[in-house]
């Protein structure tokens, strides 16, 4: 039986690019969130990483689920798989890079190759709908 990461990620587009961070010491870029912690919902779970990690406020009743995606778990061995839900939300504050991120970026679909395996499925998906450049 294969090994799942359960978590949750953040979806924010702005002008037809999508926020991506990138961990110290890491080459792909990723979308906001983490993995919940013991009890948690997702909304909570989505509140407590996104302030961890980029700084912000997420509003909590404007967070809609986008979709659930799973594929390989990027850089993990074989077997192990990541299902993420996503969501979209609002939020206040200024985003910048906290705890292990490196860099933020906006992301264009041409920057598909640098993202994990399962945010590739996501990124494909934001093409298809007209939502990324």
């Amino acid at each position: 039986m294969s090994e799942i990461i359960d978590k949750v990620a953040w979806i924010l587009i702005r002008e037809g690019r999508v926020l991506g961070a990138r961990s110290q010491g890491k080459d792909t870029y990723y979308f906001p969130g983490g993995k919940r912690e013991s009890g948690e919902t997702d909304a909570e779970t989505l509140i407590r990483e996104v302030k961890e990690e980029v700084s912000v406020d997420i509003i909590p009743d404007t967070a809609i689920e986008f979709g659930i995606y799973e594929a390989p778990a990027h850089g993990k061995a074989e077997g192990i798989q990541v299902k993420m839900t996503c969501f979209t939300a609002g939020y206040t504050g200024e985003l910048s890079p906290a705890a292990e991120i490196a860099e933020l970026a906006w992301l264009a679909y041409e920057d598909r190759e640098r993202v994990s395996a399962v945010s590739r499925i996501i990124f494909d998906q934001l093409h298809e709908m007209k939502l990324l450049d």
